[in-house]
């Protein structure tokens, strides 16, 4: 999306890992969570490691890949936010 990632999956990996960008007000509490961990090297852009997808249900991926998709598009510059087709 406008040459932006809000998820990035580690599918070679065993457990399979990812990491997502959250809400600034929510990193602490969710960096603190069982198998998660602030994301390294994008720590300072508020996002989280999971380190096993297994571990996470359905519904709360959902909720957090759409907030990430939806934070990182917000960021985007207007025109390029139009030109996408994303407003």
């Amino acid at each position: 999306m406008g040459g932006k990632m809000f998820c990035v999956v580690g599918l070679d990996q065993s457990p399979t890992t990812a990491s997502f960008k959250v809400k600034d007000q929510e990193f602490e509490e969710i960096s603190n969570w069982l198998s998660f961990k602030p994301a390294p090297y994008v720590v300072r852009y508020k996002w989280v490691l999971i380190e096993d997808i297994n571990k996470m249900k359905k519904f709360d991926w959902k909720k957090y890949i759409k907030q990430s998709y939806n934070l990182v598009k917000d960021k985007l510059p207007a025109k390029l936010r139009k030109q996408l087709n994303l407003e």
